[in-house]
């Protein structure tokens, strides 16, 4: 078994805290990813899970046993780095076999370990090639592999498609999803990127400013997102923030448009609608006045502001539209989709 448990978990640099109380449960087996903004502690607290950070307070356990005090080596855990960390004047059977050849684990069982991970791999014509001979993504799969090998309780993945173009990241992260649920190895995989990251987690825990802001899965992320940094940063294009104020039952837009009101406290919030949950209609409440269409082949992304307002708003409507600058387009939300938050707090209320 090798569930992993955060309890409490803190990192300071002298006076500076960068990690603040982080729990956190990733079950046997399971994919979970680590995922926020650039310097929000991903990096770090991936690093003190391996053992390459120290723990400033907290507890760290794997499978069951606690690992703050325990060399990296001790762990039982492999990482797989952003820049392939490959050894360049070895082949690539050499780099995959380097970790166990040190073991000094029997030659017999070493080539079998690598024989069999290239194969899952589709590396297999490339073991006597040298890094440099082969392509970014190749050297990626060498990076996995030489991991592989050491059948460890934890793959540990600390952004390792940043260095790929779009197109290969893609393609990419399919493949760790697909290897990951065929090993079935508890995994950690750190990103800043959110699509990449709703694709690969069976849970997402979103890290803003070192505090774990939402800890769920993907869906629940999307669907129920705890706060406007979880629902601004989940989702592609971003959710439409909106100011709004709740009276008599009834939403006031800051442009004096009306929307239907819920279910709480009168006072003032921020209402998010995302721009797939906005409808084109003639006769609906928001209108939008159009300053750019960014197009996308399946869909267009209209970006403008409230009609009346300075107050930006993307819509996304179907397929290839031309529209003037400056047109005016109506819209009204899905039923359902439209989102409330605390406007001191930011904190989602209950609709």
């Amino acid at each position: 078994m090798a569930k992993i448990t955060l309890d409490q978990l803190s990192k300071s640099y002298g006076s500076t805290e960068v990690l603040h109380h982080i729990n956190g449960d990733i079950d046997d087996g399971s994919l979970v990813v680590i995922v926020g903004p650039s310097g929000c502690g991903k990096s770090t607290l991936l690093r003190m899970i391996a053992g390459l950070e120290t723990v400033t307070s907290g507890q760290i356990t794997i499978g069951g046993g606690v690992v703050n005090d325990l060399e990296p080596a001790e762990r039982d855990i492999a990482m797989v780095f952003q820049n392939y960390a490959l050894y360049p004047h070895m082949s690539v059977r050499k780099n995959m076999a380097y970790s166990l050849k040190i073991r000094k684990i029997p030659q017999s069982e070493i080539d079998r370990r690598v024989e069999e991970a290239a194969e899952i791999l589709e590396l297999s014509p490339f073991l006597e090639r040298k890094p440099r001979q082969l392509s970014g993504g190749q050297r990626q799969r060498v990076a996995m592999g030489r991991a592989i090998v050491r059948d460890p309780q934890v793959f540990l993945f600390d952004e390792p498609l940043s260095n790929l173009d779009a197109k290969l990241r893609v393609q990419m992260r399919l493949e760790i999803r697909k290897l990951q649920k065929r090993l079935g190895v508890t995994s950690i995989y750190v990103t800043h990127d959110q699509v990449e990251a709703m694709t690969l987690g069976d849970r997402l825990m979103v890290l803003n400013a070192g505090r774990v802001e939402q800890f769920d899965t993907p869906i629940a992320l999307y669907e129920r997102p705890a706060s406007m940094f979880v629902a601004g940063f989940i989702g592609s294009p971003a959710m439409n923030f909106l100011p709004a104020t709740i009276e008599n039952g009834a939403l006031t837009l800051e442009n004096k448009t009306v929307l239907p009101g819920p279910t709480v406290a009168a006072g003032a919030v921020i209402i998010g609608i995302r721009p797939e949950h906005l409808v084109q209609r003639p006769d609906g409440p928001l209108a939008v006045r159009i300053e750019m269409l960014e197009h996308l082949g399946a869909n267009t992304l209209v970006h403008g502001v409230l009609e009346g307002t300075k107050t930006p708003i993307v819509v996304s409507i179907d397929g290839l539209q031309t529209l003037p600058t400056n047109a005016i387009l109506c819209f009204a939300p899905k039923e359902g989709q439209i989102h409330m938050f605390d406007r001191q707090t930011e904190v989602r209320l209950p609709v």
